[in-house]
């Protein structure tokens, strides 16, 4: 009877190199893993936010009252955690100040990262976390955050009386300090349009496009140009007529809006074509209209995508 010969499928050597390599890719990825932490944990998606209580905030409202300017800082200690605050630390004057204001008023804040670390802004209605930030009120993401250094600028305008929250919207900043409020009182009164005045503005805007027909999209001119999305100002009751032509390749359309989001509702019979019938490269088109109650609106491509790609402006009725 032949002895049994006991055959290794492996050998120690070759399984201590086996660990090895296994633990450095548990190694790379926890590495990748937590140098991404603020994506994982940014923004949930909807559904979770209204599963965790956020509330919902609507379009942006039509600035209807002041305009107040606040200027921003974000501060912290040097190790970086030990308090997180806006414009002073805790306990010093200027710590996180409560902004005033009153429905309709337009919040312009010029953000700023002072002292390091990743940051991002927004206002929210929620008293905790970082869900339900106002449309327009963001400056960077948690994703793509502000560095050290960096400004950038956004807008709120309440539509409705409470009490607000800015803050910091990387994960976990809020709740080491970086939260201020913003109190909401009631209305001067509600903006009414004037009768028609008997003045008339005939004003004329371009669609104007980068060469790649995306990257940038504008009105007379691009960004950094002269006459790069002008501001219109008239009175409430004026008449007013656009004259829009459409100097790229795509297909755009014209309209002023309460929100550059609300490209669904133009305002007073001023659209100039539509999204399903817009104007074609050469072509152009005009409306005129009576200008309504005074507050800040925008003049917009109604295309959608397009506002945000930069085809927006203002248009203020005073």
């Amino acid at each position: 009877m032949s002895e049994t010969e006991t055959v290794y499928r492996t050998s120690s050597a070759r399984t201590g190199k086996m660990m090895i390599i296994m633990l450095g890719i548990c190694i790379v990825g926890g590495v990748i893993f937590f140098a991404m932490w603020d994506y994982w944990l940014s923004e949930p998606p909807p559904v979770v936010a209204m599963m965790s209580g956020a509330k919902e905030t609507g379009p942006a409202a039509v600035a209807t009252g002041e305009t107040i300017t606040i200027d921003l800082n974000f501060v912290q200690t040097p190790d970086g955690f030990t308090d997180l605050a806006f414009n002073a630390l805790t306990g010093e004057p200027g710590h996180n100040p409560t902004i005033n204001a009153a429905v309709g008023d337009k919040i312009i804040f010029n953000v700023k990262n002072q002292d390091g670390g990743f940051h991002a802004f927004g206002v929210t209605p929620d008293e905790e976390g970082f869900s339900g930030i106002v449309p327009g009120s963001e400056v960077a993401s948690a994703a793509a955050p502000l560095k050290e250094g960096e400004t950038d600028s956004s807008e709120f305008v309440p539509g409705e009386e409470g009490t607000y929250y800015y803050i910091c919207t990387v994960p976990g900043h809020r709740e080491l300090g970086m939260v201020g409020e913003i109190i909401v009182g009631e209305s001067a009164g509600p903006a009414e349009a004037a009768a028609p005045t008997g003045v008339s503005h005939d004003f004329t805007v371009n669609f104007v496009e980068s060469e790649d027909g995306f990257s940038d999209l504008a009105f007379n001119a691009l960004t950094g140009e002269p006459g790069h999305n002008p501001d219109f100002v008239v009175n409430s009751g004026d008449e007013v007529t656009f004259t829009a032509a459409n100097a790229g390749k795509g297909f755009h359309a014209f309209g002023i809006v309460a929100s550059p989001d609300d490209f669904n509702n133009s305002l007073w019979g001023s659209e100039i074509a539509s999204p399903t019938a817009p104007l074609k490269a050469g072509e152009s088109g005009r409306s005129t209209f009576t200008a309504g109650a005074p507050g800040t609106y925008y003049y917009i491509c109604t295309v959608p995508g397009h506002a945000s790609l930069g085809m927006q402006g203002s248009f203020i009725v005073e």
